[in-house]
């Protein structure tokens, strides 16, 4: 790849996902570069459908399709993002399999705005957040990738249910979508209404507790597999879980009131995170054990996370 091509995805890496971008700044060159690209390649998708206000549907789907073929290298790609992108696929033998469900997970968004069930959105994750891990993965090369997967799989989709639970609020006033399950909003009590109307409540924070639960247990499976990554990988990935969880200590700091304000993480705070996770990880090396010295992610022992119980403070 040239060094154009990696500075545009770098670009798009640097203005849209300050957070990732953090943990990526401390990637082996080798995978480094080929994140940039990978990120630049996702959100170029994503804002088919994220910035699409007053586009129509089938202009939505005709530009995803476009993006399909210029990825699968069938037809000549469209800027430098695109042309680095199917280099790497061919280089790292991403299956082709991986960009279809990714490009078809996008296509969902033009006309799927709620999910009944839990399965359903892990069925949108799957191509999402799952594709993106299954790629990264195959970038970092482990060396029993087959091991590697489920849990590479399992981290992307804590990673982006950690984004859906932060985003309630953006998501509901700039498109529409609610992403928490809607047999969960009716488990506790929750008018979907409620929530286009940022109406909080006891009954929203039980809700929003619940599947912060279920996404802890995500991160705790996926972060089992970090040990299974190359050296030069594992504290990179390691901090993009710890960042990545922290929005939770601010969730329930808020009482889990997305609604009125949406958590954000002020650059202080993640370089804090990241001075103690690389202070813990100078002394240990158990990406796990790691994790549950200081990440926001309580173990299943000390789990008291429901509305009533507070906020759990991270170990420093």
């Amino acid at each position: 790849m040239q060094q154009e091509h990696i500075d545009a995805g770098k670009e798009i890496q640097q203005q849209t996902g300050k957070t990732f971008y953090l943990a990526t700044k401390f990637l082996p060159k080798r995978v480094r570069h080929a994140t940039h690209v990978l990120y630049g390649f996702f959100r170029i998708a994503d804002e088919v459908v994220d910035d699409a206000d007053g586009v129509a549907p089938e202009t939505q789907y005709a530009e995803l399709e476009s993006l399909r073929e210029q990825a699968l290298g069938e037809t000549g790609p469209d800027g430098p993002v695109l042309e680095a992108f199917e280099q790497l696929r061919r280089e790292y033998g991403i299956d082709d399999a991986e960009i279809d469900a990714f490009i078809d997970a996008m296509q969902t968004d033009i006309d799927t705005d709620r999910y009944e069930t839990y399965a359903d959105l892990e069925s949108y994750m799957r191509g999402s957040a799952a594709a993106v891990g299954v790629m990264m993965t195959a970038v970092m090369d482990p060396d029993d990738r087959e091991t590697a997967l489920p849990h590479a799989i399992r981290l992307g989709e804590a990673f982006q249910m950690t984004n859906f639970l932060r985003d309630v609020r953006e998501d509901i006033l700039e498109r529409g979508r609610i992403y928490l399950p809607q047999e969960t909003l009716r488990t506790h009590d929750v008018d979907p209404a409620q929530i286009e109307r940022l109406e909080h409540s006891e009954s929203f924070a039980t809700a929003m507790a619940a599947e912060l639960k279920r996404t802890e247990a995500l991160y705790r499976e996926g972060v089992a597999g970090i040990r299974y990554l190359p050296e030069d990988c594992q504290l990179p990935v390691l901090l993009a879980a710890v960042l990545y969880a922290e929005h939770h200590t601010l969730i329930r700091a808020q009482e889990y009131d997305v609604l009125s304000q949406e958590p954000s993480l002020s650059t202080s705070r993640k370089l804090w995170c990241l001075a103690k996770t690389r202070w813990h990880w100078h002394w240990n090396r158990d990406p796990e054990a790691v994790f549950n010295r200081v990440s926001a992610v309580p173990t299943p022992e000390t789990d008291h996370s429901e509305p009533g119980h507070g906020s759990r403070v991270p170990t420093q």
